[in-house]
């Protein structure tokens, strides 16, 4: 029978981040409805939307003494009442037989681990589901036959730009990731993914938390961005039993918990022009999800031939069951109560209101045992016969049939296996998984033990899921971090030196000493000698590994002292980092009292701060002689009246100086390939580089449109009818001249001939009447030597859409432009009148540079090297028409 994937909404409390800002909260719940207000537009009427659940876990609770988050209001929403409306229902239907699918969506921050997994205390529906499965097997088994067992098994595994990993089994580790393969009857595997016999909810945590390290060591060796990554746990589990007629019978329910990747990354907006905005695989496993719950609700509408797209990506071919096949399906999606992530919670909502309307179809998955053992003996005869007779059909290439042959083989290499796992006893497979876990589980107690009593170094990760991952022991005497086999601290990735620092830990004193040329950050400060570190002290090695210091005897003294200790989060890392730069407070305004869009501003010059950095390190080490500065940019500069400065980025050539300024969007869209390029050249593949440069994230071709600047054209002339004629300077996003611009805006009669002795003394009797007039763009002049050919583009009024002139070309230090367009307003209302006597017409130049010649060089601009105070303090005093700050600096 067909039933909805039942769609639960849960609003997570403010995060400090957002405290931090002074965010308002934007979303309330009534029952199951959710309602979303518009910060921008209070008049606009709420959004809302009805699911099968609606959370309100923002407040009305407090903490317990032992940290259980508690409700003392009646709206408040707890781990427990999540279990029990959603994963109470999944296990219901796994022991059923049912195949079960569990799906989190939202944005990066916004609750997802903490409602699967939990904190603490506060566990989440995961644990607390496997707590229950084995509290109830071990029930039935008091008062089960000796012919009934109770089997279960664990995978995981991520899916990061379209290849699949084993997170449970590193050693299978290929190029190109794991294949996925196509079963006739039951449909899209992984090849080769191990599953793992567990015996207990806490075997089932430890596997989970061993993948979860596996995950968060590549994500910061290979620079690769978690929260682009999708992760899928797979419970499987299995009950044999004899029926009636005294034959063994097998009940199979899997239960697949699905993390999706953070939904604020799946956005592309802001790169259009890009040449390679489609070129990275890293949205494609989204974008093509949105495309199948579009196509699935379409059916649901009784829309005919519509024909979901599962084989367009990794992702959508292992969900399909999940999606509209075998499977009872939930999800749930965590937003952000706050106004300024309005957006992304938004987005959040409206994916989960297509998602309601999907229908699925579950069936019991019950067949006697021996039977399944003969279809798979019978299949695997054919397979053989196929094999030996080498029907691969006709017209492919070698190729094609090789492909075709392997599949075959795996294919019969995994029927195998499968029969073997059924003929072997279950005790003994559990007996082998329980004696390879029992000397693991064994190791992690006892360093749970040593983290209480020895110092050690801790990870901080942007990805609250990979925080605290990963441990470093700091042992008395010196530990060596670096890359070198045999160090102590082995770490790897970006800008790590084979001998990268030493760190001393003598009489519970720990120190750390920076090698030469290596990058060390203590606090967000660069150091360059011995610096003693402090409990909670957060550590920079390189760009990309970052850690905290754990110190149980620091730790002791300051609470002795009184001191108050609070636990280092990845945000206020990165802010004290940009707060050594200078980035805080950068935009003019250093009180306290900071406007919202002072507090926005910098906070995305938080978040951009550490990937430009990567930008450069990978540049560096892949040698692409090029070099990323971050640049704030007026809205003058883009062509806008009023607004608040936008995060740029900007790349220069280090060989012919030519300049781009990117979007913040199309510059993440970059760095997202750099890395995956930096990933192929980390495992050695002799093609990491691209065949072309068309498919090189950090070349951009010298015919690139560029903007050179802006020129404001007040038009309080035309309100007296009167002609203007000037020559205006072109100001760059820095308040810097790059040229001139001849304009004229000239009042007209309806045919277009110019009018130059009539004017009116007073605008207002303009009012009601027609108005005609012409703007001229003659030339442009003095524009930067590297620029060879110009255009402009300008809005009047409400246009919509930019009035362009043609491209010229340079004659001698002059680009002649002899662009002309009328306009005419018929009737001159108060509001048209207002605008020409208070604004002004914002006319964009832009350009094409030289092409540049000679191969990229490696060496960085001198201003590259420069201290980025000197920097700053030369650009700082540069102020935008609107008040704004435009600043450009150079981050190194």
């Amino acid at each position: 029978m067909e039933e909805n994937v039942k769609v639960a909404i849960r609003v997570r409390p403010f995060s400090d981040r957002e405290r931090l800002r002074n965010a308002s909260c934007v979303v309330t719940m009534i029952d199951k409805m959710t309602v979303l207000y518009d910060p921008a537009n209070s008049k606009r009427d709420p959004r809302q939307y009805t699911f099968d659940y609606s959370y309100w876990s923002h407040d009305g609770y407090w903490e317990r003494g032992d940290g259980y988050l508690e409700s003392t209001s009646p709206s408040y929403v707890d781990q427990r009442k999540v279990f029990d409306d959603i994963g109470a229902e999944m296990l219901q239907n796994a022991w059923k037989g049912y195949n079960c699918s569990l799906f989190a969506y939202g944005q990066t921050g916004s609750g997802k681990s903490y409602t699967m997994m939990g904190f603490g205390t506060n566990k989440g529906i995961i644990p607390i589901m496997c707590d229950e499965l084995f509290s109830s097997i071990e029930t039935k088994k008091r008062s089960a036959s000796l012919d009934q067992e109770f089997q279960v098994s664990v995978s995981m595994l991520e899916i990061y730009n379209e290849q699949v990993r084993d997170l449970l089994n590193l050693s299978l580790h290929v190029r190109g990731g794991l294949k996925v393969r196509q079963h006739p009857t039951k449909g899209f595997y992984v090849e080769s993914l191990t599953s793992h016999a567990v015996y207990s909810q806490a075997d089932i945590e430890s596997r989970i938390v061993e993948g979860t390290r596996n995950r968060t060591l590549a994500s910061t060796n290979m620079n690769s961005t978690s929260s682009r990554a999708h992760t899928i746990v797979s419970i499987y589990f299995h009950q044999k039993s004899r029926n009636n007629a005294g034959q063994f019978v097998t009940k199979m329910s899997s239960i697949n918990l699905v993390d999706l990747a953070g939904s604020e990354r799946s956005d592309i907006s802001g790169t259009s022009g890009d040449r390679l905005k489609e070129g990275s695989l890293i949205n494609q496993s989204l974008s093509t999800l949105g495309n199948v719950i579009k196509c699935l609700t379409d059916k649901t509408k009784g829309k005919q031939f519509v024909v979901a797209p599962y084989r367009e990506s990794i992702l959508t071919k292992l969900l399909k069951n999940a999606l509209g096949g075998n499977s009872k399906t939930a999800m749930i999606a965590t937003i952000s109560p706050a106004d300024i992530h309005y957006e992304e919670t938004l987005s959040a909502l409206r994916f989960a209101n297509k998602a309601k309307n999907i229908k699925t179809t579950a069936v019991v998955n019950e067949s006697q045992t021996d039977k399944l053992v003969r279809e798979l003996r019978e299949e695997n005869q054919k397979l053989l016969d196929m094999l030996r007779r080498g029907q691969m059909g006709i017209g492919y290439t070698e190729e094609e049939v090789a492909e075709m042959r392997h599949s075959l083989e795996e294919q019969l290499k995994k029927n195998q296996e499968e029969m073997e796992k059924m003929n072997n006893s279950w005790q003994q497979r559990l007996k082998e998984a329980e004696a390879q876990n029992k000397l693991k589980l064994e190791e992690e107690r006892q360093e749970q033990e040593r983290m209480k009593s020895v110092p050690h170094l801790w990870n901080l990760h942007e990805d609250p899921a990979l925080t605290g991952m990963v441990t470093h022991f700091i042992i008395p005497g010196k530990s060596k971090v670096g890359t070198l086999k045999g160090t102590e601290i082995l770490l790897s990735g970006l800008s790590i030196l084979p001998d990268h620092a030493v760190i001393y830990n003598k009489d519970g004193v720990v120190n750390v000493r920076p090698n030469a040329d290596a990058r060390l950050l203590v606090n967000g400060d660069e150091v360059r000698s011995d610096k003693m570190l402090r409990h909670n002290d957060r550590v920079l090695f390189g760009h990309n590994h970052l850690y905290v210091l754990h110190h149980p005897q620091d730790l002791a003294k300051q609470l002795r002292e009184g001191r108050s200790v609070e636990k280092p989060t990845y945000d206020a890392a990165q802010q004290e980092i940009a707060q050594h730069l200078g980035l805080i407070g950068i935009t003019g305004n250093r009180s306290k009292n900071r406007t919202q869009d002072d507090l926005l501003l910098e906070e995305e010059l938080v978040q951009v701060l550490p990937h430009v950095n990567q930008a450069n390190a990978i540049s560096q080490e892949l040698e692409k002689r090029v070099h990323f500065d971050i640049i704030l940019v007026a809205p003058q500069a883009r062509g806008l009246s009023e607004g608040r400065a936008e995060v740029c980025v900007k790349l220069v050539d280090c060989i012919s100086g030519n300049e781009w300024v990117w979007s913040k969007n199309k510059f993440t869209n970059r760095k997202y390939m750099m890395a995956e390029m930096y990933e192929h050249y980390m495992e050695g593949q002799t093609d990491w580089d691209a065949s072309c440069k068309d498919k090189d994230p950090f070349w951009e071709a010298s015919d690139t449109e560029v903007p050179i600047g802006t020129v404001h054209v007040y038009l309080q002339s035309l309100a007296y009818v009167i002609e203007l004629d000037e020559t205006l300077a072109i100001t760059d996003f820095r308040g810097a001249e790059q040229g001139y611009l001849h304009v004229a805006v000239v009042p007209c009669d309806d045919q277009g001939l110019e009018r130059r002795e009539d004017f009116l003394e007073n605008p207002q009797e303009m009012i009601g009447k027609e108005l005609h007039f012409k703007i001229k763009i003659l030339s442009a002049k003095n524009l930067p030597t590297k620029i060879r050919t110009c255009f402009c583009k300008y809005k009047v009024y409400l246009d919509d859409k930019s009035t362009m002139t043609h491209e010229s070309l340079q004659t001698g230090e002059t680009h002649d432009i002899n662009h002309q367009h009328l306009f005419t307003f018929n009737p001159v209302t108060k509001q048209f009148l207002s605008y020409l006597t208070n604004s002004s017409v914002v006319i964009e130049v832009w350009g094409k540079q030289e092409r540049g010649s000679g191969e990229q060089g490696s060496l960085l601009p001198s201003s590259s090297t420069e201290p980025l105070s000197s920097a700053r303090s030369s650009a700082s005093d540069v102020v935008g028409a609107n008040g704004h700050i435009t600043v450009a600096f150079v981050i190194f």
